[in-house]
């Protein structure tokens, strides 16, 4: 047995008090679950604790809140990790963010999480006729889905999501892992159908930072992130989706630029987003409209030395022997048969992650 503190972040939004931080010690063994702490701290000090637990077993993702500021499993994390891991010997728990809080460590997750997992249309629109026995599927086909499957809705990446945190009506990175596991679905009739339409939706698959917060908050490795690129790939490769957002464009334009520099050219990214992949784009009305209403932006950069005068003119190459190098990777990737789809649960353990 050894002793535990828990600092509790205690909140009841109908009593109209601040949230406050409340301490309980519990006396466990370290390889006992934060949630078997809370649950301790519930039944011999405070029965008013708030917690959301199912099954224990790390697999129900109920209990999902932040400890010690990351996201994860109350039932997943060790209480002596947990304490290695704070920042004082005292084991921080909260409740997730970007989802309002009901009571405690207890967050409202049909107001976000589920709300967006409906917005996907998350289950098979079958193609017609139906076969009358099993629809047989390829191997390699349930393969590619097998990570976007194995996702619990917890809501650890809807907690941790930058791009949520600006923009709350982005569909965010559970509902569209969730979404890829129907686009990748060969028996799904719509592929094409949803990803228009997640292409098309501003708030949608390129509404995405790439900043890898949910892959790093994931307690099982579905690396929403990588699914949304899967979408992406999809879309633009696939199914040469243009949409109204110059996401496409604007990855085309980025990849394009570094082939190119082996560097962002940053000047350049704006107008070939909107005009086409040229030097020329700047020129053309829909990338000079879009220009001149980003003309405070850039004001900006210009009087922060973001983007210089001379770079706008000039670009910055890299020397010649490294640009070679960058085009090596570029026709090596370009040049394969085959698109090269990672998936931890096919192509390494669980531990390699």
């Amino acid at each position: 047995m050894a002793e535990f503190t828990l600092r509790l972040r205690r909140y009841d939004p109908e009593s109209g008090d601040a949230p406050y931080w409340e301490e309980h010690t519990v006396d466990l063994e370290p390889h006992r679950s934060v949630l078997e702490g809370i649950l301790q701290a519930k039944d011999r000090f405070d029965g008013s604790i708030g917690i959301r637990c199912s099954c224990r077993a790390a697999i129900c993702g109920s209990c999902g809140v932040r400890i010690n500021g990351q996201p994860d499993l109350a039932c997943h994390t060790h209480l002596g990790r947990a304490e290695k891991r704070s920042k004082d010997g005292v084991i921080e728990v909260e409740p997730m963010g970007n989802m309002p809080v009901i009571k405690d460590l207890i967050v409202d997750m049909e107001a976000v999480h589920w709300k967006k997992i409906r917005r996907v249309t998350p289950w098979l629109i079958a193609k017609q006729p139906v076969p009358e026995r099993e629809y047989i599927v390829p191997r390699e086909s349930m393969v590619d889905v097998t990570q976007s499957m194995a996702c619990i809705q917890c809501g650890a990446c809807v907690s941790d999501c930058l791009s949520m945190e600006v923009d709350p009506e982005f569909i965010g990175p559970a509902a569209l892992a969730k979404a890829y596991r129907f686009v990748g679905d060969p028996r799904d009739d719509q592929h094409f159908e949803r990803l228009k339409d997640l292409a098309e939706d501003p708030h949608g698959i390129y509404d995405c930072t790439h900043c890898f917060q949910c892959i790093s908050a994931c307690p099982k490795g579905v690396a929403p992130m990588n699914q949304i690129m899967r979408l992406r790939r999809r879309a633009g490769n696939d199914f040469k989706i243009e949409d109204r957002n110059n996401g496409e464009r604007h990855e085309h334009a980025f990849a394009s630029l570094i082939k190119q520099y082996g560097l962002l050219a940053e000047a350049e990214i704006l107008p070939r987003s909107y005009g086409g992949d040229t030097p020329l784009a700047k020129f053309k009305p829909s990338a000079a409209a879009e220009l001149a209403s980003s003309l405070p932006s850039i004001a900006k950069a210009l009087l922060r030395r973001k983007v210089t005068p001379a770079a706008v003119l000039k670009p910055h190459r890299l020397a010649r022997q490294d640009l070679g190098q960058i085009k090596r990777i570029y026709d090596e990737v370009e040049g394969r048969e085959e698109r090269a789809e990672f998936n931890i649960y096919i192509s390494g353990k669980d531990e390699d992650r």
